[in-house]
């Protein structure tokens, strides 16, 4: 079954792959479910629930199928809960990919210079909403609570993953494997919690059949 997912981000995509793949979802982005690089899906609110809804709606307009959206980012309880749903924009740097993550991490450890270990407490926050023909959705959130340590560590990840370490890891997120990191991560606690409600729903094997 297609499933067109809301990104063009990489590295998210290949999470959404390796989750979604085993249960029978052909996962596509944007420009494989045909929709033009000039398109912006609405991603204007201060949460994550209703960015990630929007998203999802105006791509399964845009498709006719299933579509997904998912609004993710980085709360640290030091900065009031920032970067939160500007986590990807955080440093207002254009560029795309390494030299984005690169601008964020270093404002987000510049913030961050004079707070102490026991006060970096933070958390990655996932919200996924799925979109159907007819108006079906539904809607799931995952969170992995850790801390930012000082210096960037790992490769296996992108974004902030370096300077997180979840809770009861001493790795960074950049240093766990793939399976692992899926195990733990907002994205792949989200993804569990959405196959949860589909199946709670009856509606697990309609989608993934």
């Amino acid at each position: 079954m297609k499933l067109a997912v809301a990104t063009r981000n990489p590295g998210k995509l290949a999470e959404y792959r390796r989750m979604l793949g085993s249960l029978g979802f052909e996962v596509q982005e944007l420009d494989e479910a045909g929709v033009p690089a000039t398109v912006s899906l609405p991603e204007e609110a201060d949460n994550f629930d209703d960015n990630a809804r929007s998203k999802a709606v105006a791509l399964q307009v845009l498709t006719g199928g299933w579509a997904l959206g998912d609004d993710s980012g980085l709360e640290v309880d030091a900065l009031g809960g920032a970067p939160g749903v500007y986590s990807a924009r955080y440093a207002g740097v254009e560029e795309r990919g390494a030299a984005r993550d690169r601008a964020n991490l270093d404002k987000l450890l510049g913030e961050l210079e004079a707070t102490g270990d026991e006060l970096r407490t933070a958390r990655f926050v996932c919200v996924i909403v799925l979109v159907g023909p007819g108006g079906r959705s539904v809607t799931a959130r995952g969170t992995c609570e850790g801390r930012i340590i000082r210096t960037p560590r790992g490769h296996n990840g992108f974004g902030y993953d370096p300077v997180f370490v979840p809770t009861g890891y001493r790795r960074t997120m950049a240093e766990l494997g793939m399976d692992e990191k899926n195990t733990i991560s907002h994205r792949g606690r989200a993804l569990a919690a959405l196959v949860d409600e589909l199946k709670r729903r009856g509606e697990g094997a309609g989608l993934t059949g």
